[in-house]
């Protein structure tokens, strides 16, 4: 069990039962899996580019990464039909808690110019998500070997039915969002 089950079962479960006054445990609400998706439009000039985003991704996730394809062709875009657009990994149980452990830990921190995590991106039914700039703030990356900057979406899916309720669990895993 990693550190941050462990976390969940000792402490989370028990603020949360005494902020909402739970009388069943299947109640309380639980992450139940972790998305990252990170989009990669400019595959389109250069196809080395989507083997250099799913290394970063596998490298950050832990897990090989899906890639993407277009499902339709987009001549604004310069796209054709069945051309890869991006990549994302579905992270669930030890693989998702052992990701949360390192991006509230160790990588959040390590954000310039960081000031917190909005507290209303959450979509009215306790799920999370957020997106982030730069790849390199997870130490798997090494600087000196990436090619660009990407950023990535995180979506965090919980078991809670309200924003109220998801809000209390992720600041319960010690997430630094801003005060209101």
């Amino acid at each position: 069990m990693t550190r941050m089950q462990d976390f969940y079962k000792e402490t989370v479960v028990k603020e949360l039962t005494e902020q909402f006054g739970y009388k069943n445990p299947m109640e309380i609400p639980k992450i139940t899996k972790i998305t990252l998706n990170m989009g990669i439009g400019e595959a389109v000039g250069d196809k080395k580019i989507v083997a250099y985003a799913v290394s970063d991704m596998a490298q950050i996730a832990g897990q090989k990464p899906v890639v993407n394809l277009s499902r339709k062709s987009i001549a604004g875009f310069k796209i054709r039909d069945g051309w890869p657009v991006g990549c994302s990994v579905t992270l669930r149980r030890e693989k998702m808690y052992e990701f949360l452990d390192r991006l509230v830990n160790i990588s959040i921190p390590r954000i310039r110019d960081f000031r917190g995590i909005n507290p209303r991106s959450f979509d009215g039914r306790g799920n999370f998500a957020m997106g982030i700039k730069e790849q390199i703030m997870f130490p798997e990356i090494d600087y000196d070997k990436i090619d660009k900057l990407r950023g990535m979406d995180i979506a965090i899916t919980t078991t809670a039915k309200t924003n109220d309720e998801g809000l209390a669990l992720l600041k319960a895993f010690k997430f630094p969002f801003k005060e209101r």
